[in-house]
């Protein structure tokens, strides 16, 4: 039988580990790079010390952290954007998501591909903020929505495929 020795399956719980720790690396990436963009570039300030040393207790290494750092403060620099999305989820429930990016286009329709998948669309601005207040960097739901086990296990899964997304950050729900 082919594919069923130890070798082979020592090599799909790498790939399976090397997967998580690269969306772990990518999400310090653009946490540094968002922090020295709001220093001014300046990376001794404390917010870029303070996303480093959170990469550093993930054990991202000393190379990335640096190449992360050049890259950002550099000339041609990515310049990163905040986006927010906003949509319905099952059940009514209301969905904020945030998220950064250096295309606006791929990561609006990333998005919309990750809804469409569970029948779901996004929703105009405005639309679902009403049930959201901003307090610093959340959103803190205003209204909750009760939903059933059925509909509580498909958000659960509406969500996770949002946050599997590179270019997003956070997802806010109002479920009760």
């Amino acid at each position: 039988m082919a594919g069923h020795n130890k070798f082979s399956k020592i090599k799909h719980k790498k790939a399976a580990t090397d997967a998580k720790k690269s969306k772990i690396f990518s999400t310090h990436v653009k946490n540094i790079t968002i922090a020295l963009k709001e220093a001014g570039g300046d990376a001794s300030s404390p917010s870029v010390r303070s996303a480093i040393e959170r990469a550093q207790a993930d054990s991202m290494p000393k190379q990335n952290i640096e190449r992360t750092i050049e890259r950002a403060s550099g000339k041609n620099a990515q310049a990163l954007e905040q986006v927010t999305y906003e949509a319905y989820g099952p059940g009514g429930v209301a969905l904020i998501i945030e998220g950064f990016t250096d295309n606006k286009n791929r990561a609006s329709q990333e998005v919309k591909h990750a809804l469409s998948s569970f029948g779901l669309s996004l929703a105009a601005q405005g639309a679902a903020s009403w049930a959201f207040e901003k307090s610093g960097n959340e959103w803190v739901p205003q209204t909750k929505t009760p939903l059933g086990d059925d509909d509580k296990e498909k958000l659960a899964k509406v969500i996770e495929k949002l946050e599997e997304k590179e270019d997003v950050d956070t997802v806010f729900s109002n479920e009760e």
